[in-house]
This record gives C-alpha cells, structure tokens and sequence, in this order.
C-alpha cells in the first residue's frame, strides 16, 4: 500500500507554527490488517475536512501490521477537538482490541516547513518509543 500522500484541508497563517503529532500503530495479526485499513479511512476522510487540520499522511505497511499517521494541525486543541469527535473516536475505541502497541509523539514546527519529511517524523516515533520503554526517560523533543 503506497504512503496516502500529504494533504492540506486548511492553509496555514503565515508565520504561525503548526501542532505536530506523529503515530504508529501495530496491530495484533494479519487478520487484523483490513479492519484496521478501513476503518483509519473514516478518520482519514474526516480529519480532510477538520477544522485547524493544516496537513496529513498517512502510510500503511500491512504485511508488518504496521500503520503510521502524521498531521500537522493549528493548535493542540484543534487536534484534540478531531480526536473527540466521531468517526475518530468511536474508530479508535473500537479498534483498541486488535492493537498490539501504538507510539505517539508531539511537537512544534514554523508553517513554513510543512509538510513534515516521513523521515524526521518516524525518527522521532522511535526516540519516543524507546523513552516510552524506558518510563519516559528519554530524548525531548
């Protein structure tokens, strides 16, 4: 499945900066894969049409179980206020029984280098990762 590619449903104010968050998430089997997919649809149809969403992708790998998300938004309410609200909410209570494990990570970025390289956005997934496994001891982003 190829990387959903970045989306801007909201221009951004010049000289702001954007909430960034980052996650992956793996799933508990194969058998899992599809529901999962279909369902990060929904959420990625709403959060298209959010309001303070500057920017998302989101990139599947489903033969590892494996699905990462990454969204840049005009405030850390604006993105609290998608994660509250249906389809996401309801989308990700009910798949909380097909996950294995989930990483999410948060930090602030000028406008200007929207959109977010894959790259950065997974090294930091995996700095997180390793401070999660360590009880948050680890590199602050």
């Amino acid at each position: 499945m190829p990387t959903l590619p970045w989306v801007t449903p909201n221009p951004a104010r010049p000289d702001t900066h954007a909430f960034v968050m980052a996650s992956r998430f793996e799933v508990r089997s194969l058998k899992d894969v599809p529901r999962f997919f279909l369902k990060s649809l929904s959420a990625w149809g709403q959060v298209r049409k959010a309001p303070g969403a500057l920017g998302a992708s989101l990139e599947a790998r489903p033969f590892g179980k494996v699905f990462y998300t990454l969204s840049a938004w005009e405030s850390r309410d604006a993105l609290h206020a998608y994660a509250r609200t249906d389809p996401h909410k309801s989308v990700m209570t009910g798949l909380r029984s097909t996950m294995r494990g989930s990483t999410f990570t948060f930090w602030e970025v000028p406008v200007d280098r929207l959109p977010i390289d894959w790259g950065d956005a997974k090294r930091r997934i995996e700095d997180q990762a390793r401070a999660d496994a360590t009880g948050g001891r680890g590199a602050a982003h």
